[in-house]
């Protein structure tokens, strides 16, 4: 799974001549990103992306023919939404799931990526089925956010979630673990809330943690309150936060560690990313890292 900026786009007039349509086609899922939740979008003038967040250097013609072309190199790949992220994270408020619902529609998508990012989730210890745990005032949001994405995109159009890196942290055997910061415990509403069945994949934006982060730690995490396909994920370096190089040795080993696992994967963010300076195995660009997690999946034709 790879997400791919809509700001990184290069100007075209036919689907064929944009970057979206030559994407690789080994990739499993691209996430095209990204939409404000409180979009505009009338179907009846499906060229016009002004109000959608999206970022294309043309029009919603030619965005909808690129998707069409990956489509038809490679049948089973799926192209979603993301809708949020830190850009639009203040405009939650004012969620337009049906504009949503158009867009993806119009576009050829085949679902969206809600990433719903609060500043302050507002996350305290409390005593949850008889055990120590963590509530967060954001837990009833996702739960809205969920119900409401799925109530205008029903299955078979995917709803995916990228979960904060320790989010999954503050309860069980993970109580304890550090890093700590607001935002542990946030994703614990997974192995709890309802609406959590209506989502079909979690990714674990395991990055920008620090230097104390361990990636694996933060996946097994989430695997002990999440039985879902769940991606571990990876970022174009350098992370700002002092965290993890994901160097292409390191990016081979977690996705080698992925090899196999039925329910699991590489998530990364992003591939039109270029590090500062030449690119190297130390500072890969974001094609050549989506290779390195491609043959390091086991996968053909990387």
């Amino acid at each position: 799974m790879a997400y791919f900026g809509s700001w990184a786009e290069q100007p075209a007039e036919i689907p064929q001549a944009t970057r979206i349509a030559a994407l690789p086609s080994y990739l499993d899922i691209v996430v095209l990103g990204f939409a404000r939740p409180d979009a505009q979008f009338d179907p009846l003038r499906p060229d016009d992306l002004s109000l959608t967040g999206l970022q294309a250097p043309y029009g919603g013609r030619v965005l909808a023919g690129a998707v069409a072309a990956l489509h038809e190199r490679h049948p089973s790949m799926r192209v979603l939404l993301a809708i949020g992220g830190s850009a639009y994270a203040s405009l939650w408020d004012r969620y337009n799931p049906s504009a949503i619902a158009g867009l993806v529609k119009a576009l050829g998508l085949d679902g969206v990526d809600l990433d719903y990012e609060p500043a302050w989730p507002g996350c305290e210890p409390a005593e949850i089925a008889g055990a120590p745990s963590v509530r967060c005032q954001s837990d009833a949001r996702w739960s809205d956010l969920v119900v409401r994405t799925r109530a205008v995109l029903p299955r078979p159009a995917l709803l995916t979630v990228p979960g904060w890196s320790i989010g999954a942290y503050g309860a069980g055997t993970f109580a304890a673990d550090q890093p700590a910061g607001r935002y542990t415990g946030s994703m614990l509403w997974l192995g709890r809330e309802p609406a959590a069945r209506e989502i079909d994949l979690v990714s674990v934006m395991a990055y920008e943690a620090g230097p104390n982060f361990d990636p694996e730690r933060a996946l097994a995490a989430y695997r002990a309150v999440w039985q879902g396909p769940l991606l571990l994920g990876a970022m174009v370096p350098p992370d700002g936060s002092g965290g993890l190089e994901y160097t292409l040795p390191v990016l081979s080993h977690y996705a080698g560690s992925q090899r196999g696992e039925r329910l699991g994967g590489v998530m990364l963010y992003s591939i039109e990313q270029a590090p500062p300076g030449s690119p190297s195995p130390a500072r890969p660009d974001g094609e050549t890292a989506a290779a390195a997690i491609c043959r390091g999946l086991g996968h053909s034709g990387c």
